[in-house]
């Protein structure tokens, strides 16, 4: 038995929201209890009474999640300013909750304590892991470093980092009835479970390719030798630059073909460096984007698509959905298509739940190694067999 269950309010008093959804879960389930939960939250609710009201509903609950940039459900579809709620109940399936803190003096050991804890409790192989780190304390690519180490490549990690609104001042992740910051919380998933995902942006390379020379983390000084300010002024010019850079991200190839984002948020007319959301390796083969907002609509349903290319069953039991608040706030009215394109291909009894992030965690190919995007929406299909 592997059953999902999802409930989602817009109510802004955080005690009616959450008395909606534990009602709505309740009567979904029909009794069985629920052995783990996602949590996904607007910034202004009160974390703490809703973790509370989960953790006196379902004692013992394996509980993850995060703040938010906006939530997606098969409830209420995409909405601002809500809180929305996912669980499982599983006999076949073994389902361990993690947390690491303090990830921003040491975001590779935060994550490696978040992994063993969540093991130590489990006495199976994990065979995928979800995670929603603090997104502003801290480095992503190294906190997902430290969980590739802890799990091993072969590992699929999939999630995104949490968000507040777009205000960049503090986010909250929540494990078990904490509310935390600075953390990686992780959720283990193993037995007889089936999953696939899948991976899309909408951004389509536009310039030739370049080797990145130089770079300090996420501030890159060179491509190809030549400064990087001027590497995107020569395709782009200077005007088309200085209004609209944020939008042309850069792909950083993992292969001759494949390609995760990078978005660039700042720029130095002196030293003539970019500087990215992320980091970006030395070395790396890179490419100047550009996608129209119909480009980025239709890679949400290119996502689904490939996930269900890939999924072994005969039919899923649920979707976990993570997008980029970039996305949304370049598709700014159309956000809401997004979960529509998706929901157009899915069962329409399937549970659905998830969120935009400040980046996005997954492979880019089953069986590929695990990566850290930004731009992107990520479509996770889970069942059992």
């Amino acid at each position: 038995m592997f059953r999902v269950v999802v409930g989602h309010s817009d109510d802004p008093d955080s005690q009616t929201a959450i008395a909606e959804i534990l009602k709505e879960c309740t009567h979904s389930l029909a009794g069985i209890i629920p052995q783990a939960g996602l949590l996904f939250a607007a910034i202004d609710f009160d974390h703490v009474l809703i973790l509370q009201r989960i953790r006196d509903t379902f004692p013992g609950i394996e509980l993850i999640g995060g703040t938010t940039n906006g939530e997606i459900s098969s409830v209420l579809e995409f909405q601002q300013d809500s809180l929305t709620l996912m669980l499982f109940a599983a006999d076949e399936v073994e389902i361990r909750a993690g947390i690491g803190r303090g990830a921003s003096k040491n975001p590779t050991l935060a994550a490696q304590v978040a992994i063993a804890q969540a093991k130590a409790k489990s006495i199976y192989q994990p065979q995928i892991c979800l995670t929603f780190p603090d997104s502003l304390t801290s480095n992503g690519v190294l906190i997902l470093e430290g969980l590739k180490q802890s799990l091993g490549e072969h590992i699929p990690i999939i999630g995104g980092m949490a968000a507040d609104d777009y205000t960049f001042d503090k986010t909250y992740q929540f494990f078990q009835d904490e509310v935390l910051s600075d953390s990686v919380p992780v959720l283990l998933f193993s037995g007889r479970l089936l999953f696939s995902h899948g991976v899309a942006s909408g951004w389509t390379p536009i310039s030739q390719r370049g080797r990145v020379t130089k770079v300090d983390g996420n501030v890159v000084y060179e491509i190809d030798g030549q400064r990087a300010l001027d590497f995107y002024q020569h395709y782009l010019g200077v005007e088309q630059f200085a209004a609209n850079y944020a939008i042309h991200a850069l792909a950083v190839f993992e292969d001759r073909d494949r390609f995760y984002m990078r978005a660039p948020n700042a720029y130095d007319r002196q030293s003539g460096s970019v500087t990215f959301f992320s980091d970006i390796p030395e070395q790396a083969v890179v490419q100047i984007t550009d996608a129209s907002r119909d480009d980025i609509l239709l890679a949400s349903e290119e996502s689904l698509k490939n996930a269900l290319a890939d999924y072994s069953g005969v039919e899923p039991t649920a979707a976990l959905l993570i997008s980029c608040a970039a996305r949304r706030r370049i598709l700014g009215t159309l956000a809401r298509e997004e979960y529509q394109l998706v929901k157009t291909r899915l069962p329409e009894t399937l549970p659905c739940c998830g969120f935009y992030a400040y980046g996005e965690i997954a492979p880019l190919v089953s069986g590929g190694q695990t990566q850290f995007h930004n731009k992107t929406f990520v479509t996770l299909l889970l069942g059992t067999t």
